[in-house]
This record gives structure tokens, C-alpha cells and sequence, in this order.
């Protein structure tokens, strides 16, 4: 089991939030704070880079469901960068790939 971490910087789009170690039911509440935390603006993009995830079990999931709810709430965009490969085929097989932007890295995820 690996804490989770989570980053947090500002690019031209928007926020970006990157996510270390694993999203899983026992640190879900620390994404949900920080994502109650953020006032974005309509029009902005929230990045969820996920580079550094090394688990997501559908807690994580339901967190950044959640996450993408937030970005709606506030008429902004919200992309995930760096997928991993285990959660990459989860979002695909529950079809969550149509509805999440997908972007190789967070450079290409914040580019206007």
C-alpha cells in the first residue's frame, strides 16, 4: 500500500492535481477535500494528473466521477492525464473513456 500525495499547480487552462501513490478507499477523502477546496471558473480545466497513481480501486473510481461532477458544477472542463495502464482498461470496460478526456501527459492535457 503505497499513502497517496497529492500536488497541486496551476497551468493556463486551469488547476492541476497530480496524484502519488494509490486512490483507493482509505484516501478517496483527501481528493474529495481538496476538490471541495477548489473554486474553479466556467470555462477553466481541471487536470487530474494521474502519472504517479500505483492504484485506483472503484472508490478512486467513484472519486473522480466525482471530480469530473465538481468541474460540471462549476461549468469547467476536467481532463486525466497519464493514465495508468490497470486503470486505463477500467475506465474503458465501465465506458467512463467516453466521458473522461484522455491525454497521454499533463502537458498535453493543458494545452488551450
Amino acid at each position: 500500500m503505497n499513502p497517496m500525495r497529492i500536488t497541486t499547480r496551476d497551468a493556463a487552462t486551469g488547476p492541476v492535481l497530480g496524484i502519488f501513490g494509490d486512490l483507493d478507499y482509505t484516501t478517496v477523502g483527501e481528493l474529495r477535500e481538496r476538490l471541495t477546496a477548489l473554486t474553479l471558473r466556467p470555462g477553466q480545466r481541471l487536470v487530474l494528473d494521474l502519472a504517479g497513481m500505483t492504484f485506483c480501486d472503484s472508490s478512486g473510481i467513484t472519486a473522480l466521477i466525482a471530480a469530473r461532477n465538481h468541474a460540471d458544477a462549476f461549468h469547467a472542463d476536467i481532463a486525466l492525464a497519464a493514465v495508468p495502464a490497470n486503470t486505463l482498461r477500467v475506465l474503458r470496460m465501465v465506458g467512463l473513456d467516453q466521458i473522461f478526456p484522455l491525454h497521454p501527459d499533463s502537458d498535453a492535457a493543458t494545452r488551450p
